[in-house]
């Protein structure tokens, strides 16, 4: 029996597959469970317009991620710490400072796609890469200075 699978089902396949299954395991299992549907011409066409739904609302991110990458990219954002007479700072700055620093100046972005090696312990001058989807990343230069 053909059905369209509308969740992933280990072993069988993932959500939006029309797979080909045993008649019991269709009818007992899958279709019991609202785990799949039988694939007759609707379950097909509906099948197809989610693919279609699913690809543009992708493509509009990955465009709306590009222009977030391309305002950000060659921007310089400071930061100011609290800091000893010899330079060292008391604490640190995290990405979520920057997170917060980025957002203050009009980039919307999330601190878990700001990466940072460690987090930024003395005054400087720092160029901060900023993952803004998969494959589309901005740098930035972030400047620490002294209160």
């Amino acid at each position: 029996m053909k059905v369209v699978l509308l969740k992933d089902v280990k072993g069988t396949g993932k959500k939006g597959e029309i797979k080909n299954v045993a008649d019991g395991y269709a009818k007992n299992f899958l279709l019991k469970q609202g785990l799949a549907k039988q694939a007759d011409k609707s379950a097909m066409a509906e099948n197809e317009f989610q693919k279609n739904a699913t690809a543009y609302h992708k493509e509009m991110e990955k465009q709306e991620a590009t222009a977030l990458a391309k305002k950000i990219e060659g921007k310089e954002v400071t930061l100011k710490i609290k800091c000893g007479e010899n330079g060292k700072t008391f604490g640190s700055i995290t990405a979520k400072e920057i997170a917060d620093a980025l957002n203050a100046n009009g980039f919307n972005l999330d601190k878990r796609k700001i990466e940072l090696k460690e987090p930024i312990k003395t005054i400087g001058i720092y160029t901060i890469l900023a993952k803004v989807y998969p494959e589309i990343n901005a740098k930035f230069t972030l400047k620490v200075v002294g209160e």
